[in-house]
């Protein structure tokens, strides 16, 4: 006999989900759990048999109208059970009426179609290995040394909801370097590079035009002196994938990113580089 129960999370507890999440290939970060559990708590949920975890998902509600749903994982040996149901009604259940986020693979499109996601555009994963470059630009500053109001106003163009406490989280998290260029006053590009249980990490990477964006990129490339990375780019923005190809990056991991209703508009023409598939 099998006594399956869902729970809320502990904090420390989001490093179950994220071990899950790397043997699956997904490669998180080094310090995504810490960062990941300033948004909502609440939202990082766990199956469990006979206290034994089986299950984990993740809908973190980032205000009051928008949630983003990731770690949709059930333990391989426990798999076509129906556990899995049971963990995503409980993730939809805590969004309420929010419109929903996900980055999903592919071959689960039709399926999260059936819970009313639709399909808005692919977040292509591209990586390879590259030597560091040389940066001698003078505009190009640390990100910790511009104003946190700034950064935020610049990533609302680009993510459907405020997460302040977040970003703070992700620019200062340990192992993580972010770059910045101001121009005339105002943020004209920005990116944060992260360890991660292989290579490196570029995400976010926003920029007002590619030449903007490459010297970013470039500079956090410098910062870590080179190696493998991985920068997951929407394949929407053309500028974005020719930035991963002309850096020599090949496809190796494709998601499809959907929602379950309106999104506000988002200037994608912009991001160069998405923060994290798990929280968006």
């Amino acid at each position: 006999m099998t006594d399956f129960t869902i729970r809320t999370m502990r904090p420390d507890e989001i490093s179950i989900a994220i071990d899950w999440a790397a043997a699956e290939g997904w490669n998180p970060g080094l310090a995504d759990a810490v960062c990941f559990a300033t948004v909502d708590p609440g939202g990082f949920l766990i199956g469990e048999i006979n206290g034994a975890p089986a299950a984990t998902i993740s809908c973190v509600n980032y205000d009051a109208r928008f949630a983003f749903l990731g770690f949709y994982i059930v333990r391989p040996d426990l798999r076509g059970r129906g556990h899995g149901l049971r963990m995503w009604n409980a993730a939809i259940a805590h969004a309420g009426a929010r419109v929903i986020g996900l980055d999903g693979v592919v071959a689960q499109q039709e399926n999260y179609k059936k819970s009313g996601f639709q399909f808005a555009y692919a977040n292509i994963r591209y990586g390879g290995t590259v030597t560091a470059p040389e940066v001698r630009r003078s505009d190009v500053m640390t990100l910790g040394d511009v104003p946190p109001a700034d950064v935020e106003a610049d990533d609302a163009t680009v993510f459907p909801a405020p997460r302040a406490a977040f970003l703070r989280a992700w620019i200062g998290a340990p192992g993580h370097t972010g770059c910045a260029i101001v121009r005339d006053g105002r943020l004209a590009g920005w990116g944060v590079i992260r360890p991660c249980r292989r290579g490196f990490k570029v995400g976010p990477l926003v920029a007002d035009d590619r030449a903007t964006a490459a010297a970013v990129l470039s500079a956090l490339l410098a910062r870590v002196g080179g190696g493998e990375i991985f920068l997951d780019a929407p394949g929407i923005n053309r500028d974005a994938v020719a930035l991963a190809e002309a850096l020599g990056l090949a496809p190796v991991f494709e998601t499809a990113r959907m929602y379950t209703g309106a999104v506000p508009a988002l200037r994608l023409e912009r991001v160069f580089g998405v923060t994290t598939f798990e929280l968006g």
